[in-house]
């Protein structure tokens, strides 16, 4: 990763925090890969030399997964964010294309486990943690003879592959979505997902921050359908 493109993710930093948009296909953490690899968190210790564990680095989404991830630049603000997404009090909302035909609104509240047969994988089980989705159709359109909804999501619990173990599980998988029987459209082969908006404390007497990431490229072109 380039000083230059490392800079164009940037949308707001101050002497706490980094707040970046990140790129679909860009993995955030060295965790078990070649240390070789680009990564957000070789980005923060190289161009922003933190020297915290996982380099600041607050929460994760996906690899395939474009949008908002928060770094913090010192133990402080690390300790107290992680803690705020441990209470559950940051909000967070996704956009996502859906496969079908969805109401206008809705929660789904089923918990979710590895599998025991793809490691990589996970999905709805009895023995799993206790996972919310709520959602809000944004728009819907056809192609072909099926449709499809733009869904905003607010993602109340954050476990691993929720949002899109969940609307597969509903019959909706995300387009571009493989791994959870998501259809691959053109210049579309990863999950249909955007990390777009947070809101979060960065310190215990400070005002509430919201950041939020425009629609990248790949997504920008379904808007209008």
């Amino acid at each position: 990763m380039a000083d230059s493109m490392g800079q164009e993710m940037i949308i707001f930093e101050d002497e706490d925090l980094v707040v970046i948009n990140k790129p679909a296909g860009l993995v955030v953490t060295n965790e078990g890969r070649d240390t070789l690899q680009r990564t957000v968190e070789s980005w923060a210790r190289e161009n922003q030399k933190i020297k915290l564990p996982r380099a600041g680095i607050v929460h994760r989404i996906d690899k395939g997964t474009s949008g908002i991830l928060l770094i913090a630049k010192n133990q402080k603000t690390l300790d107290f964010m992680k803690g705020q997404f441990k209470l559950r009090k940051v909000v967070k909302h996704y956009l996502a294309i859906v496969g079908g035909d969805l109401p206008n609104i809705g929660t789904i509240k089923v918990p979710i486990e590895r599998s025991k047969y793809a490691f990589s994988k996970f999905k709805v089980g009895v023995d799993g943690k206790i996972a919310e989705t709520e959602f809000e159709i944004m728009k819907k359109f056809t192609r072909g003879s099926r449709v499809y909804s733009w869904v905003k999501i607010d993602l109340k619990t954050g476990r691993t592959h929720q949002i899109r173990v969940h609307f597969s599980y509903m019959g909706w998988p995300l387009v571009g979505d493989r791994l959870y029987g998501g259809e691959v459209w053109e210049n579309l082969t990863r999950p249909a997902l955007h990390s777009h908006e947070i809101f979060i404390r960065k310190a215990e007497n400070s005002e509430i921050m919201r950041f939020k990431a425009d629609l990248p490229e790949d997504l920008v072109r379904w808007q209008n359908e």
